[in-house]
């Protein structure tokens, strides 16, 4: 069962299309999976457009009552020659975007899927590839962690965000399932791991900063390699 969501502003500002392109594919991947989500933004949906269509309307002094009768017989000729086409009505279902990792095909939530890919960087057990997004400082990625791999405990020097599509991780706050949004930031410390193995839509605006061990030499060069 799905614990973790995008708060409520977040939603509201995907939903008005007011976020950075990589966290509203997350939150749009989110919603795919989550039935919960998925009712939440439909109702903002509709009801951000009754607040546009009523001051849209609010605005150009619309009333029902003043649609002259002229108006009514063009927009009735309009339909009719619409509807008298002779088009293809047979709509195309989606085809699956699968992933293969592990052995296995995963299905790609469309938002991701849409997205270009770059290569696999593989670093042990643990493998990235960044969608080629022009997103400033922010990076996406796609992220294999395979069977008993861990990343070395870290914090975080902006935010990082974790969006689980297959598999399962933990870490010291808790177990991951597929549709968890998780998001960090400098407050939290965690080492993630998983037994199974996990693919995960990643996204961070800044450097991870390592805590413990050799990882920590990779601190002076964060910037470079987030």
């Amino acid at each position: 069962m799905i614990k973790y969501h995008p708060s409520k502003q977040l939603m509201h500002k995907h939903v008005a299309g007011e976020l950075p392109v990589g966290l509203s594919v997350a939150i749009a991947a989110h919603i795919e999976l989550c039935d919960k989500c998925k009712c939440e933004v439909e109702e903002l949906e509709a009801k951000l457009a009754t607040q546009f269509f009523n001051s849209e309307s609010a605005e150009c002094g619309f009333h029902g009552d003043n649609i002259s009768t002229e108006d009514d017989l063009l927009f009735d000729a309009m339909l009719s020659d619409i509807t008298s086409l002779d088009v293809d009505t047979h709509v195309k279902p989606l085809e699956a975007s699968m992933f293969d990792y592990q052995d296995k095909s995963v299905q790609l939530p469309r938002a991701i899927a849409a997205l270009k890919l770059g290569s696999f960087i593989n670093a042990g057990k643990v493998s990235r590839a960044r969608f080629e997004l022009d997103e400033g400082p922010m990076r996406s990625s796609l992220l294999h962690i395979k069977p008993g791999g861990e990343i070395p405990e870290h914090t975080h020097t902006g935010f990082e965000l974790t969006l689980l599509l297959d598999g399962t991780f933990e870490d010291e706050s808790g177990k991951y399932v597929p549709g968890d949004f998780i998001m960090l930031d400098g407050r939290h410390n965690h080492t993630p791991k998983t037994e199974e193995g996990c693919l995960c839509f990643t996204l961070v605006d800044n450097a991870l900063h390592f805590n413990k061990g050799l990882s920590k030499l990779l601190n002076p060069i964060g910037k470079l390699i987030y």
